[in-house]
């Protein structure tokens, strides 16, 4: 009996065996198969399903296909530009991304920057970004840099990529980016927004570069952000996807590439404009025929301002045309000195919160005759008691409260009004003062 059941013990076990082995080679035939599929198209079967719906289209197919899954680029700012278009273009099958923010992520950001959740905040903004695309398309690899890009390390990383994608908010990284680009021979796809309005242009793909179409950087006090502006989200996603769009048409040498043109949108029309620019300028400093720029500079300093937007801090004014929020505060309080307190923010802004006996006059407004006349009212009518008169202005962070000094001290220059700003603003007032007061 126990030789009869080790002869059917060991039929048994061959049968497994074999059986195990049927499997083996199905599954090395399954994978075989599969490396052929990879080898013939350079897509695998969940890649062609995945992007079936692309690889219909003619002017992509499957080597088109290919190619997106070959490329890189670099995706500098992610913000309400950046996360529209890392979106598109991992869901479109970029093989490598490179993501660069400094920030970490605030509930101010959430309207506008699609890739992050309430729960993301406080966490960096590549980090919650790469999270974010890695679980849309895992094929993606996703290189997050936590770091502002500056001219020491703007060329190491940006050799890496074949495309830069600009989604900064200030001047500073845009002539950076473009130098870098022009140095390194990379395509470099610029979009920007403000309120209800979209710019969208390719530079240096076939045409002129940033520093041809602006040489000098615009006056740091000209210049506004999103974060002193306002945004509207829909707005900014526009141009972030239309900005992804360009990229895709590079990649793909697709013709009509926005490049010697530059696009404007404006959402309250919901119209699409297309402008032609100038040319590529010969005598330009960093892509003419004898480039006088042959490494990166410093852009802090070439354009007076920081390269980055967290709440750019102006000097216009000496410290004796100034007072802290401590002092008016003081002031305020005891009533030691007539003085009136004109608000420079817009009208929304003012609805949010406002200091007390306060008069709101736009900055935009501030120069106008009737608003100059208002001023003049309000001053004549403590002079009738107080011959010495202070004129505060105040805004949100003290930015165009120090224009506004400098605009009224060009038109009242009687010795016996004193006209100064107060530093910081209604932030300052928030952080020392009254934490009561709202920050935006």
């Amino acid at each position: 009996m126990s030789v009869e059941k080790n002869e059917d013990d060991l039929r048994t076990t061959i049968a497994e065996l074999r059986a195990i082995l049927s499997v083996k080679e199905a599954e090395l035939a399954a994978l075989q198969r599969k490396k052929q599929v990879v080898q013939k198209y350079g897509l695998n079967n969940n890649e062609i399903l995945r992007y079936s719906r692309q690889l219909f289209l003619r002017e992509i197919n499957v080597q088109g296909q290919k190619k997106i899954k070959d490329s890189s680029v670099l995706i500098v700012g992610v913000g309400g530009l950046g996360c529209p278009a890392a979106l598109y273009l991992a869901c479109s099958g970029v093989g490598h991304i490179g993501i660069v923010d400094y920030d970490n992520i605030e509930l101010n950001n959430l309207h506008r920057q699609i890739l992050f959740a309430e729960a993301s905040i406080g966490t960096a903004k590549v980090t919650a970004a790469a999270e974010t695309i890695n679980r849309l398309n895992s094929n993606v690899k996703i290189t997050p840099y936590k770091i502002q890009l500056n001219s020491k390390n703007a060329l190491d990383i940006i050799k890496n990529y074949d495309i830069v994608l600009d989604a900064t908010d200030n001047v500073a990284t845009r002539y950076l980016l473009n130098d870098a680009c022009v140095l390194s021979g990379k395509p470099l796809v610029s979009g920007s927004a403000l309120r209800f309005e979209g710019h969208l242009t390719v530079f240096n793909y076939n045409g002129p570069c940033y520093r041809c179409i602006f040489p000098e950087p615009p006056p740091p006090e000209t210049v506004t952000n999103c974060g002193d502006g306002g945004i509207l989200g829909v707005a900014v996603g526009t141009i972030g996807v239309l900005q992804a769009l360009e990229v895709l048409k590079i990649i793909l040498d697709l013709p009509d590439v926005i490049s010697g043109q530059m696009l404007l949108f404006d959402a309250m029309e919901t119209k699409f404009i297309n402008v032609r620019l100038r040319p590529r300028n010969a005598n330009c400093v960093v892509c003419g025929e004898q480039p006088v720029i042959r490494e990166l500079i410093d852009y802090e300093e070439f354009c007076g301002a920081k390269a980055n937007d967290k709440n750019p801090n102006l000097n216009l004014l000496k410290r004796e045309e100034r007072i802290t929020v401590e002092e008016y505060n003081r002031i305020a309080k005891d009533n030691s000195e007539p003085h009136v307190l004109i608000d420079v923010r817009s009208p929304e802004e003012y609805q949010i919160c406002c200091l007390q006996n306060s008069i709101n006059i736009p900055f935009a407004e501030i120069d106008k005759d009737h608003s100059l006349q208002e001023i003049r009212n309000s001053v004549k009518k403590l002079q009738e008691k107080h011959p010495a008169v202070n004129l505060y202005f105040l805004c949100r962070r003290g930015n165009d409260s120090q224009k506004a000094v400098q605009c009224l001290k060009k038109v009242f220059t009687e010795d016996t009004l004193s006209i100064r700003d107060i530093i910081g603003g209604i932030h300052a007032w928030s952080n020392k003062i009254d934490p009561s007061f709202p920050k935006y």
